[in-house]
């Protein structure tokens, strides 16, 4: 080839490459290394990342995308232990806790005592973590006996920035009430454990009835703020760890979700 047809030859690919599309991601043996890792299992795609996997699981546990769940992935049970006993939790946990103080503070509190606040026990008043530390952080099935063992015990300490949270709305005069999963029998060792735990000071503790027992957690606690409601209560906020705690009907004006990556309850 003479030198006048290898310029030419040249221009003509370097139009052609500059014309093709460049992908973001450029295609590299170490990029088909990585590829080649994430595999197919069960038809889901398992990351070879397990810590970018179960960071993205969280999101959708917490945000309720997910759905009904029954326990954490396999995977990610290193991730939760080191996401509840770590700073991130506690973090989490004051944002949620400073956004409903936030909040608290357009509220105009009448000298009536109508003016209300629910707060869930489990996770957002008192913390399990003892109990979950000797049980898989949540990568085991609930067992209802141990726990009840656990709660008899009422060692529950305060999640720090629900404390906090609490005192300053009995301090700006709301009216709080406790709306707990738990059944009447655990009433004594509720209240030990609350005032243990530095609480005092609540309008009511409102637990499961017989009458309650077996009904969604949606339903019974969307009955009970129904209850409030009725007897001229203004639910301005309610604060759980569930979306079980804050859906359904009668619900606050503005409902704070604490972070749980450990258990669902529908």
């Amino acid at each position: 080839m003479d030198s006048g047809r290898y310029v030419v030859f040249l221009l003509v690919l370097s139009l052609v490459s500059k014309s093709i599309p460049q992908s973001i991601l450029k295609t590299t043996p170490e990029n088909h290394r990585f590829a080649a890792l994430n595999l197919i299992s069960d038809g889901q795609r398992i990351r070879s990342d397990d810590s970018l996997y179960c960071e993205s699981w969280r999101f959708s546990i917490e945000t309720n995308d997910a759905g009904i769940w029954r326990k954490i992935p396999a995977r990610c049970v290193d991730y939760v232990q080191e996401y509840m006993t770590g700073d991130r939790y506690l973090s989490d946990s004051d944002v949620v806790a400073e956004d409903s103080l936030t909040f608290a503070k357009t509220v105009e509190v009448a000298s009536d005592g109508k003016d209300a606040w629910v707060f869930d026990i489990d996770e957002t008043l008192l913390s399990n973590l003892p109990y979950y530390v000797d049980h898989g952080f949540g990568s085991e099935i609930f067992d209802e006996i141990s726990f009840d063992e656990w709660v008899d015990l009422a060692e529950a300490p305060a999640l720090p920035a629900s404390l906090k949270l609490y005192k300053e709305l009995e301090r700006r005069g709301f009216t709080i009430f406790l709306l707990t999963g738990r059944s009447e029998p655990q009433r004594n060792v509720t209240v030990r454990n609350l005032l243990y735990a530095g609480y005092s000071n609540w309008k009511r503790l409102i637990l499961r009835g017989h009458s309650d027992l077996g009904k969604p957690a949606i339903v019974y606690k969307s009955e009970k703020r129904k209850e409030l409601v009725d007897e001229g209560y203004t639910i301005h906020g309610s604060s759980g760890d569930q979306w079980s705690d804050l859906f359904g009907f009668a619900i606050a004006s503005r409902s704070f979700k604490l972070p749980n990556p450990m258990y669902y309850i529908s």
